[in-house]
């Protein structure tokens, strides 16, 4: 177990796919599990772990003691964390129709090759996309036990509080995946304002809360945190999280595929409507913005079509105005980080965070 916050990422790396193992060994005399669960294995196998140090630094900023025994609960919080985040990026992976993830071909992809390769019945791809969607549930199922685990090893009021920022987060996420998809399918809209408006709504339900401030906040309720410190650490939080999935679509665009483990401007092939790509189509003439509309959401998108956008964004100033939104937003959080009563310990965990946050390659 960690002796200090800085340990967690590894401690959490190793517990959640122990966790993994433990929480499905009940069904270990069925054949099929060891194949079922492996690409959930590569999956959580990998990944920065911000959630669970964002935990952490929660915990601290509660007052939570720091020795091994103690940080029993943030390394099962953390575990839980990250395979929520599992079945958010499983699910995610089927709705976008992605490809790879973090390099390695996604869920769903993995298990249509393995329909083809055994020459089953039926579609490959919906096999693909139904045994997908089931792993994403199992994994939600997991870690509600492993959160469960976490709760159990403190105060009951604690855990109680814990678990409301649990369940408000899970619910919330389904929300926000909804108003993506929901987004993806509407006509383009001709009001730039409500555009970029409804793509924040989009950041904020679906990605900002349940990436940074619903894990700060459940590590400081597992330390015993009233309602003041959740409150002020939510307003660090959720304007953390927002720099944070605006990099991530920035990084969906133009980021490097050695390096993201997605090909270069991926998400415009899924046709996501970004606060990038609003802001693009508001600085761009008629003859711009029909090629947005026509070319954004094309699964065939071509590596030169790709540059063409990337361009657009860059020439009509749209990229260096979602930096400064970028920076206005981790501002924001940092501003109310130093208003804020933590102490000096969670106050340097969070600023090193946000800068991880924020100033990230991948």
């Amino acid at each position: 177990m960690p002796s200090s916050p800085a340990d967690v990422r590894a401690q959490v790396s190793e517990r959640v796919l122990a966790a993994l193992g433990e929480h499905t060994e009940h069904f270990a005399s069925v054949g099929a599990l060891t194949d079922f669960l492996a690409p959930a294995r590569d999956l959580l196998g990998g990944g920065k772990r911000l959630r669970a140090r964002l935990c952490a630094a929660g915990w601290v900023a509660a007052g939570g003691a720091t020795d091994e025994d103690a940080m029993r609960p943030v390394v099962l919080a953390g575990s839980a964390l990250e395979l929520f985040q599992g079945t958010a990026l499983v699910h995610d992976d089927v709705i976008d129709g992605s490809l790879t993830r973090r390099g390695l071909p996604a869920a769903h992809r993995r298990f249509a090759a393995e329909h083809a390769e055994h020459a089953w019945l039926g579609s490959p791809d919906d096999y693909g996309h139904a045994a997908a969607i089931v792993l994403g549930d199992l994994l939600l199922a997991v870690s509600a036990m492993e959160m469960e685990r976490a709760r159990a090893l403190v105060a009951p009021a604690a855990g109680a509080r814990a678990r409301e920022i649990y369940d408000v987060m899970t619910a919330e996420v389904a929300l926000g995946q909804y108003l993506d998809i929901r987004s993806q399918d509407m006509p383009w809209d001709a009001d730039a304002a409500a555009a970029v408006d409804r793509a924040l709504q989009v950041v904020r339900h679906k990605s900002a809360r349940y990436s940074v401030e619903h894990p700060l906040l459940l590590g400081a309720a597992l330390a015993g945190a009233g309602e003041e410190l959740l409150g002020a650490l939510s307003a660090v939080g959720l304007p953390l999280g927002e720099a944070f999935q605006l990099r991530d679509d920035e990084l969906g665009v133009f980021g490097d595929p050695t390096v993201t483990g997605k090909p270069a401007g991926d998400d415009l092939r899924e046709g996501k409507r970004t606060v990038l790509l609003a802001m693009t189509m508001a600085r761009s003439g008629a003859a711009e913005r029909e090629l947005l509309r026509t070319q954004v959401g094309r699964p065939d998108l071509s590596g030169a079509a790709v540059a063409q956008i990337q361009q657009l964004m860059r020439a009509r100033g749209a990229l260096d105005a979602h930096e400064v939104l970028i920076e206005e937003r981790r501002d924001a959080g940092l501003s109310a980080l130093r208003r804020s009563a933590v102490n000096d310990g969670a106050r340097e965990l969070l600023e090193g965070l946000a800068t991880a946050l924020t100033a990230r390659t991948a």
